[in-house]
């Protein structure tokens, strides 16, 4: 028999059992959209991972100190002194207090204060809606003053003009001086400035007991000096806690790379899981075309008696088999594919060649699948004997 007569019965014996066939299908059907789905959000995650860092500037460093005690605080007035060297532009030391009590007339909300100065908001390529930010004369009178992010005030204030109130954060009150610009997401790791409150870092050292500095964020002239900013840090804070542990310097560079390896990694294994779907659905169709097999019995002893060779039969249910399982894997990928353009984060013109690369792969493999485990039923089928066809079901 020529091929597509092959292909044009294992068609009609795909429409006259469609309950079946679906439900045979649907194993190859998750694996390949899964894989898709994986796939796009993958690379949509990671890019938007490199667009959020980005958009931080590529001459960031960021310290954070784990050590605790005397011996691994920073002092203020010490890290700002190091602005003097040609290879830091700009230093921000920033010190948290997540979760606080924000009250402003009878709204309360948890949000999280960030004790920083005039440097941050820069750094962190923020903008001002409204007011002003934190000043140096702020850290130097220790101002209880407050710029709220986006968010905070749009929960507190809605579209009034916040500028001049007064809100009580853990029980210490600060005078509004500012709104932020709403930044957006914030994949990169950093602080949301949308979702937090910015005041004075010797204000609130002082207001909330917290303590020594944690974080600090420095910036190089160039990308090019990057590297000597980086070593002169490291040198410094060696020296300072007479050790070389019990704190981290990092770049953006590394910072991101970090964060995309760990979401490729975590792709990946998904990934495979998603492939061992693949599989699963490739002993589904096995199954099923084992029972196919023994209930056309009768079907395959007549064929034989009239003529038919082994050949014939089992290119018949090899066919048969390799056709359910490369409709699942059309089917996959549309799904995939729909799913896909849903996830906010991707970018049809950067990653459709990848999708449809990786479309075109998963549904090979579905073919395949269908192929390797189908085998064995058409094996078992071209066996036969036209005795069989004597056979009562």
């Amino acid at each position: 028999m020529k091929l597509l007569e092959l292909i044009s019965m294992a068609l009609r014996t795909v429409v006259n059992n469609p309950m079946r066939t679906l439900l045979t299908m649907l194993g190859v059907i998750i694996g390949v959209s899964s894989v898709v789905t994986l796939v796009a959000i993958g690379q949509g995650t990671s890019a938007a991972i490199e667009k959020q860092y980005e958009s931080l500037g590529t001459n960031l460093i960021v310290v954070n100190v784990m050590g605790t005690g005397r011996a691994t605080q920073l002092d203020y007035n010490d890290l700002m002194q190091l602005e003097q060297l040609p290879e830091i532009q700009t230093i921000a030391p920033t010190i948290v207090k997540g979760s606080s009590n924000i009250k402003y007339d009878r709204t309360q909300e948890k949000y999280t204060v960030v004790g920083t100065n005039e440097n941050y908001l820069p750094l962190m390529k923020g903008e001002v809606a409204s007011g002003r930010f934190i000043s140096p004369a702020d850290l130097e009178f220790r101002n209880q003053v407050a710029v709220l992010g986006s968010n905070v005030a749009k929960k507190y204030f809605g579209t009034l003009d916040p500028l001049g109130e007064d809100v009580n954060i853990d029980g210490v009150v600060f005078t509004i001086a500012g709104v932020l610009k709403e930044k957006g997401s914030n994949i990169g790791g950093n602080i949301s400035l949308d979702d937090s409150v910015f005041v004075p870092l010797v204000t609130a050292q002082r207001a909330f007991k917290l303590g020594s500095i944690r974080t600090t964020y420095l910036e190089a002239p160039t990308k090019e000096q990057l590297p000597t900013a980086q070593a002169t840090i490291t040198q410094y804070l060696t020296y300072k806690f007479k050790s070389d542990s019990g704190f981290q310097v990092s770049n953006q560079d590394e910072l991101m790379k970090a964060r995309v390896a760990a979401s490729s990694s975590l792709n990946n294994q998904l990934i495979s899981v998603a492939c061992i779907s693949l599989l699963v659905g490739g002993i589904g169709i096995m199954n099923i075309m084992l029972v196919t097999v023994s209930e056309r019995t009768r079907e395959i002893g007549i064929r034989k008696s009239i003529g038919a060779k082994r050949r014939n039969i089992l290119m018949q249910f090899l066919i048969e088999a390799t056709v359910i399982s490369g409709l699942g894997g059309i089917i996959g990928l549309l799904l995939g594919s729909g799913l896909a353009l849903a996830w906010p984060h991707f970018n049809p013109k950067q990653e459709t060649q990848l999708s449809f690369q990786v479309g075109l792969y998963s549904f090979l493999f579905s073919v395949g699948v269908g192929m390797i485990f189908g085998l064995y039923p058409a094996n078992k089928a071209s066996k036969l004997r036209p005795i069989d066809a004597l056979r009562t079901d």
